[in-house]
């Protein structure tokens, strides 16, 4: 079972940058730190309630002084090798979004945030500043997506992100993204795979929401780079899954009438939490086609209802009355990303967009 992201924040991750501060600031109460820290709610707190507890520490531990206390925290960093990345630091931008947003703090803080994000990433605290400010930072939002560090182009995209994942929702951008567009236009060719994820996944928040303006965007940007092409199909990623014919129509894939299928059937009626689930059939094309093969896994939840998850098989091209068998296999192991229960399954297989058969089985407890 994949490890939890929050159990990334643990006694290792905030002792050693404890032993650092103390050493760039000796008054530093390295042990009244890490104990306060990891007091008798750690264990049940989340990833984000955990940044902020070290974040609220920090701020007991280091200076009153704001200025002064992220001169320490510069130290810190500092003694990082370049690029360490990796997310363990993130209350140390968690500690400007705490401290910091006072207005005679701003430039501090911004500048604070543009040096933390290489070293960590700054994507969340920069968050409450947009909402505060928005046209002041977005603004700085765009030159940001200027410089030449990839891990701060990423932050212009990545802050400004509509559904960030645990990040706090930017909500007029959900009712008009358009104040995000010129960063991304920006970004569209960055020579960064970093970036350009980024900037994939940011239009694709846009698109649950505002679907013809990230087609028409789509249509705009394909064919022109090898990057920007790149960044659409991964942003059309959920309306490729949701069968949107016009986001479909921009890669080439034909209605899926031209498209037979034979011999859809299941390895076996039951599969036990733990094993896998085995389906197999064939395609044959009635002309030259390109095709998109998914299917949607509906699995049931703890309220007896189903709720659908769309698994990618491939993308292929097929002459006429070519034929292609598959078999595929979808693992029911428990992990932390999904909880299983027992009870009637379906798998539906999908291609080009539209549903073309549906079986049922049943997952059986261990």
């Amino acid at each position: 079972m994949a490890e939890l992201l929050k159990n990334r924040y643990n006694y290792e991750s905030i002792h050693a940058p404890a032993l650092r501060m103390k050493a760039v600031y000796p008054p530093f109460q390295m042990n009244g730190f890490v104990n306060d820290i990891m007091d008798e709610t750690w264990d049940g707190l989340e990833l984000k309630a955990r940044m902020r507890q070290i974040a609220i520490h920090l701020g007991k531990y280091l200076p009153t002084d704001y200025e002064q206390a992220l001169g320490i925290i510069d130290k810190v960093i500092a003694g990082y090798l370049a690029e360490f990345n990796d997310f363990t630091l993130m209350y140390f931008p968690d500690f400007v979004e705490v401290y910091g947003q006072d207005e005679r703090y701003w430039d501090l803080s911004i500048a604070a945030l543009e040096r933390y994000t290489p070293s960590s990433s700054s994507e969340f605290a920069v968050r409450p500043f947009i909402i505060k400010h928005e046209e002041r930072m977005m603004r700085q939002m765009s030159a940001w997506a200027r410089h030449d560090n990839e891990h701060v182009r990423r932050l212009a995209s990545e802050g400004c992100r509509p559904q960030l994942p645990w990040g706090q929702a930017l909500v007029s951008f959900k009712k008009d993204p358009s104040p995000v567009l010129g960063v991304l236009d920006q970004l569209k060719a960055d020579p960064s795979p970093y970036v350009r994820k980024s900037v994939a996944n940011n239009l694709n928040d846009i698109s649950k929401t505002h679907p013809d303006l990230v087609v028409k965007i789509a249509r705009e940007w394909y064919g022109k780079n090898e990057h920007t092409d790149w960044i659409v199909r991964h942003e059309c990623r959920t309306l490729l899954e949701k069968g949107n014919r016009e986001a479909l129509d921009i890669f080439g894939f034909a209605d899926a009438a031209c498209v037979n299928v034979e011999g859809f059937a299941l390895g076996a009626t039951s599969v036990t939490i733990g094993e896998d689930m085995n389906f197999s059939f064939t395609i044959e094309a009635k002309k030259a086609t390109k095709v998109r093969l998914e299917y949607g896994i509906d699995y049931m939840k703890a309220n007896n209802k189903r709720n659908r998850k769309i698994f990618q098989i491939s993308e292929l091209s097929l002459k006429k009355n070519g034929k292609k068998p598959y078999t595929k296999k979808h693992s029911f192991a428990e992990a932390s990303t999904r909880t299983l229960y027992p009870g009637t399954h379906s798998v539906t297989l999908i291609v080009n967009g539209t549903e073309r058969g549906t079986l049922d089985f049943e997952v059986l407890a261990k």
